[in-house]
């Protein structure tokens, strides 16, 4: 890359300012910046008008420092000797060029009131100040980064337009409204707030029912994966309601309403009682859906160190009545939140993807368009499998961590646990997976240990239970 050419232009105010401007100058040149200085290249017998007018307009000088203090500004405004040469040409082409940024004024000194020393002209543009020397290595580098072209702060391609608004059946919840009300009123503790987040679950609960797939045309397997594409917006809708009760009203009754909330979701994932024929597929987008949602909440929780209230999501059961598919009435786990999909094996197989796990997939390509790291959601899965196994009663109550194909990209424990290796923080967070000590894991990880197979396995690929909880370290430390 060609050195970019840079003049500087200055007052001759005082010896001192005079070395300070050369001293800019060297600097400068030292970082690759081929600066133009009247004490280096006017010459006895040079026209000075005619040097300072090719400085200012020769399209092969690409930057002009302005070095402003109080003579400079003074001169300028012509309150002290008349307008010079210099800046007279300087300040007709800053008024004629007003979208180019060929030039800065670099602020060297201050008035009595601390205002920086700046030519009226100049006053409504962005300025460099360097008469402050704490921060003159970071304004500095803002010099160079304006000279080079090279802003810190680049802005972003336009990325693609997403999928879903030009669906021509997009699927609206209608809770947007609702949503506004319950996040405003929860950020400022009003005294609605109850009513708020009690009127806006029960909306986006009942409304859910507009996302049931039904006269499929074509392969189900699309339909769903289409079906949940269009969910996006309400489930980033809700992920937004979970950061805010749990960085604002993580009460007891916010919890069980969010408790309630994911009963209600329950039935969805199977046959209702008013549907007599169906296929085996058909409430396969609510198993994405509902089991997203759940995966989400209780990431939130333990991302913001909520960890009681996360356990009031794992540790309580949720009541089904007789009217679903379990046939009566029934108290289940969390475990009821993730359900096989079928259809997502048949679309691997049908479209010969070769994938491990598409549901796995789909979680982490739609994290990225969530708001949260998709390590909190692999973090949330893994301690949502080790409750599942602490708390396990029968063979089949277990939770399967999708997201836990990608735990190659983790080295060593989950954050949670991490930080676990403190005793006072272990006490806060051993809620999570029902136990009092470090010893309460021995017994299982002992089994993992001996018998591999009993740990989830996508082909060959799996993960170390003992690794991901850092269990030599937990509560070891004061």
């Amino acid at each position: 890359m060609e050195a970019p050419k840079l003049f500087i232009s200055y007052s001759w105010s005082s010896p001192s300012h005079e070395q300070w401007v050369l001293d800019l100058a060297t600097e400068l040149r030292e970082s690759g910046i081929d600066v133009i200085l009247d004490k280096w290249d006017l010459k006895e017998g040079h026209d000075s008008v005619a040097f300072m007018e090719k400085m200012v307009t020769d399209p092969e000088i690409s930057k002009v420092i302005i070095v402003t203090d109080k003579l400079y500004a003074a001169k300028a405004d012509g309150r002290n000797g008349g307008v010079g040469t210099e800046t007279q040409i300087i300040s007709k082409e800053v008024y004629d060029n007003q979208e180019q940024d060929k030039f800065v004024a670099v602020v060297a000194e201050k008035d009595d009131e601390g205002k920086p020393c700046l030519p009226t002209y100049y006053k409504s543009r962005i300025y460099i100040d360097l008469s402050e020397s704490e921060r003159y290595a970071e304004n500095f580098e803002t010099l160079l980064r304006w000279t080079y072209n090279k802003p810190l702060y680049v802005k972003p391609e336009v990325g693609k337009r997403p999928a879903f608004l030009d669906e021509s059946g997009h699927i609206s919840l209608g809770t947007s409204a609702s949503h506004k009300r319950v996040i405003s009123a929860l950020k400022e503790n009003k005294a609605f707030s109850s009513g708020a987040l009690d009127e806006y679950l029960e909306l986006f609960s009942s409304n859910l029912e507009k996302f049931r797939l039904s006269e499929v045309e074509g392969e189900t397997d699309d339909a769903v994966i289409e079906n949940i594409e269009q969910f996006i917006p309400n489930r980033n809708e809700a992920i937004q309601l979970f950061i805010t009760i749990s960085q604002y009203a993580p009460s007891d009754e916010n919890l069980s309403k969010l408790h309630r909330f994911f009963e209600t979701l329950i039935p969805y994932m199977h046959r209702p009682e008013h549907i007599t024929r169906c296929g085996k597929w058909d409430f396969d987008n609510y198993k994405f859906i509902v089991h997203e949602l759940f995966l989400y909440a209780v990431a939130i929780l333990v991302k913001s160190e909520r960890y009681e209230q996360a356990n009031v999501l794992v540790g309580r059961q949720y009541y089904v009545s007789g009217n679903s598919e379990y046939g009566r009435d029934v108290m289940v786990s969390f475990t009821a939140f993730r359900v096989y999909m079928e259809c997502l094996d048949r679309r691997n197989q049908r479209l010969e993807l070769g994938r491990l796990s598409l549901r796995a997939d789909l979680l982490e390509q739609r994290s990225k368009t969530s708001g949260i790291d998709f390590r909190y959601l692999m973090q949330a899965d893994f301690i949502l499998f080790m409750r599942a196994e602490i708390d396990k009663e029968n063979p089949y109550d277990r939770w399967w961590p999708e997201t836990l194909l990608y735990a190659g990209r983790h080295h060593g424990a989950f954050e949670v646990f991490a930080r676990s290796i403190s005793r006072d923080y272990f006490d806060k967070v051993k809620c999570l997976l029902n136990i009092q000590d470090p010893d309460g894991l021995k017994e299982l990880l002992t089994l993992y240990s001996e018998n591999w197979q009993a740990l989830p396995r996508w082909d060959f690929d799996s993960f170390s239970p003992s690794a991901l909880l850092g269990f030599e370290h937990l509560a070891t430390k004061a």
